[in-house]
């Protein structure tokens, strides 16, 4: 006990109440923990721009601990998890918006630090390594972020102490690798995923889709029809999976390929072709500027 689990489209926010917004490890304790009185917690970590997905997520939070349970939720862009060349400046903040958003959908605190707050000491200098599974797909793409997402998560996790962690099915291989350091070193929290958000025609929510243009939108929807594509094929094995996502690719124009791969959950390998059972299928592209990932999961026969 700390001190103190279908694809959503939106939904009808519960009645706002007012969040606390902290900015200091020592405020959040004192907003997020007021007394003893033993319920639970929740966090919801995010880099802030906060749309439904995120939305979603603090819904279930909220749900998850029920009306006496407190939800914190973490606004704060990490530098660790930029590469070189990467939108770390340009990357969104909206902090009023993410708070009202927050509030609406059951948030009691906000903790919003600065990057002093988090590493007082400067860029930190130990460091969680993600591994053999952070350095594949997203992380050969992006070498090192893994390794600064779950460094920043378990601060995160220190500071919030919460019985429950919830994350967003859309960054799956950021799920698969909080959910094994979780494991491996013990953390006492429960990791939560929740099914991706989309639009009615199919996108994926992210706080990047606010880069597209009109016409680069058009040509994101590549991805989730790729993906569709390759579930519909499920029951024909792995390999008509990956050819009908590929074929939707294939004919796709300023869809900038990255990687399209069917994965083993449990390690986040390639699904080789007489693998049976539940697989995630994902892709990464860039369309015009903007770098996009989604994925779903896929029932193989």
């Amino acid at each position: 006990m700390a001190r103190g689990k279908q694809p959503g489209k939106a939904q009808h926010a519960p009645k706002v109440h007012r969040a606390v917004v902290t900015r200091t490890v020592d405020d959040f304790e004192s907003a997020f923990w007021p007394d003893e009185q033993p319920v639970d917690n929740a966090v919801v970590m995010t880099m802030g721009a906060l749309h439904e997905g995120h939305a979603a997520l603090i819904r279930a939070a909220r749900k998850q601990v029920g009306r006496e349970g407190r939800v914190a939720v973490t606004v704060f862009v990490n530098p660790l998890q930029f590469g070189a060349g990467e939108d770390l400046e340009r990357y969104p903040r909206s902090l009023d918006d993410d708070v009202r958003l927050a509030e609406a959908n059951g948030a009691d605190v906000v903790f919003a630090p600065s990057v002093d707050e988090v590493y007082p000491n400067g860029e930190p200098q130990v460091r969680l390594a993600a591994g053999p599974m952070g350095e594949r797909y997203e992380g050969a793409t992006r070498p090192g972020h893994f390794d600064g997402v779950l460094t920043v998560v378990a601060k995160l996790l220190h500071i919030t102490d919460p019985d429950f962690a919830f994350f967003g099915e859309k960054d799956a291989q950021q799920l698969a690798v909080v959910r094994r350091m979780v494991a491996d070193l013990d953390f006492d929290v429960e990791i939560v995923g929740v099914p991706t958000v989309r639009e009615e025609d199919g996108l994926a929510l992210s706080s990047r889709n606010r880069y597209l243009s009109a016409e680069e939108r058009d040509r994101a929807l590549a991805l989730s029809g790729a993906l569709f594509a390759g579930r519909d094929a499920a029951a024909r094995g792995p390999k008509a999976v990956r050819e009908a996502a590929a074929a939707v690719l294939d004919a796709a124009e300023g869809v900038d390929l990255d990687y399209l791969t069917l994965i083993d959950p449990h390690d986040f390998t390639e699904a080789p072709d007489d693998f049976r059972g539940e697989a995630v299928l994902a892709v990464a592209a860039k369309v015009g500027a903007t770098r996009l990932i989604d994925n779903v999961r896929v029932l193989v026969r």
